[in-house]
């Protein structure tokens, strides 16, 4: 499986949030605790909104992140309000640059970590799901990407958790007729630039893990005087598939079969049901 990682906020610089002194983020590449895989060492990708182009910015690479020196250095240089990190560990598909996360589309970022189990017997089906349109912005062949362009095709622009929704329910149906039990596992992270939507669900009711920062007042409430919460708004959330760092009680874990949503000044949590396309 793979590491995720998604910050709103106030502008922070992305190395302040990837290289973290303890168990850091690119950290995971190397050593997950919490992951299916110990080493996510199969690609990296950033995407970043600046404030300056409607459409974020991607930096893609097979390189492992551990070892990646340009990475270090755009992180170093780049300072965001809302950006997205993922370190891959792949499964089926190769590994090449259009397989690694983040995917863009226009202003839309999405990453995903887990498998559509059985991919391979309905690719097909789910392929020719995909809005006609938009099915030639497919440029890799992971599931990953496939559902991004299924979930736009069911209306991620006008509603994403209902697009999400669908998507789900299209890849469950579209399984269960080939005679697989569990076919989706897996949690998504997706953005317009102004809002951040994530997402943990399985069919078999396991998803790979997911945690949120705690609200940034309560955190400076506990650990008065640290540096690093005196520097961001208090609407900053972290949403990640490991916990990083090591500040006591910072974390919360996002419940099973579950979404949310952070943007300025306001994030809520809701319980995830997959549905049917109509």
């Amino acid at each position: 499986m793979c590491r995720w990682l998604a910050y709103s906020g106030s502008p922070i610089l992305l190395k302040d949030v990837l290289f973290t002194p303890l168990h850091s983020f690119i950290d995971q590449s190397l050593h997950s605790k919490l992951g299916a895989e110990t080493t996510n060492g199969d690609g990296f990708g950033i995407g970043w909104y600046d404030g300056y182009s409607r459409e974020p910015g991607t930096f893609r690479s097979v390189e492992p992140a551990w070892n990646d020196a340009n990475l270090r250095e755009v992180a170093g240089h780049i300072t965001s309000p809302l950006f997205f990190s993922h370190i891959r560990a792949a499964i089926g598909s190769s590994v090449q640059q259009s397989n690694c996360h983040p995917y863009r589309y226009g202003n839309w970022l999405w990453m995903h970590n887990g498998f559509i189990d059985g991919y391979a017997e309905i690719k097909r089906d789910l392929a020719f799901a995909v809005d006609p349109d938009l099915y030639p912005h497919i440029t890799g062949t992971t599931d990953s990407e496939l559902i991004f362009y299924l979930a736009l095709t069911f209306g991620l622009r006008e509603d994403p958790a209902d697009a999400v929704a669908k998507t789900i329910g299209y890849v469950e149906t579209r399984g269960r007729e080939a005679g697989i039990e569990h076919p989706f596992q897996g949690t998504i992270a997706t953005s317009d630039g102004e809002s951040m939507w994530a997402f943990r669900y399985s069919s078999a009711g396991k998803s790979r893990t997911l945690f949120v920062t705690r609200d940034v007042p309560t955190l400076r409430r506990e650990h008065p005087g640290l540096a690093v919460l005196e520097h961001v708004s208090d609407d900053a959330r972290l949403v990640v598939s490991e916990p990083i760092g090591n500040l006591p009680g910072a974390w919360v874990e996002v419940p099973e079969a579950s979404w949310g949503v952070v943007r300025k000044g306001h994030d809520s949590l809701h319980t995830f049901t997959p549905k049917n396309p109509d």
